[in-house]
């Protein structure tokens, strides 16, 4: 079994920037690949970014690239996403997100933490 820690989130003005951190622990050698999902009232859960965990490729959403940044620190089991230019529709929970490597979807979640873009 896998646990996901997120950490990072708080209120910020429009065009400000956060820093989110997930830290895993447990069975972590079975994780192939780690990744950021993001849900608002009234809305679906949206996929953000997501990296392979052994060569780093990264796929981030349309919606953030160019202004989001996820990546990885092996030896310390985290991974990243650093926000910029944030807006308030990136207003969400943020949740951190494992893959083992006979999973067809992520099965591993965080509890959430909350982004606040507000003026």
């Amino acid at each position: 079994q896998v646990q996901l820690v997120e950490s990072g989130g708080g209120l910020v003005q429009p065009g400000g920037s956060l820093r989110l951190s997930c830290a895993a622990s447990g069975s972590v050698f079975s994780i192939v690949a780690m990744g950021w999902y993001r849900q608002s009232p009234g809305k679906e859960r949206e996929f953000v970014a997501s990296i392979d965990w052994s060569g780093g490729t990264t796929f981030p959403a349309d919606s953030v690239k160019g202004r989001f940044t996820i990546s990885r620190d092996n030896a310390k089991n985290t991974v990243h996403l650093q926000m910029n230019n944030l807006k308030p529709e990136d207003t969400a929970v943020y949740y951190c997100a494992g893959r083992a490597a006979l999973d067809h979807v992520y099965k591993y979640w965080g509890q959430g933490t909350q982004v606040t873009v507000s003026s």
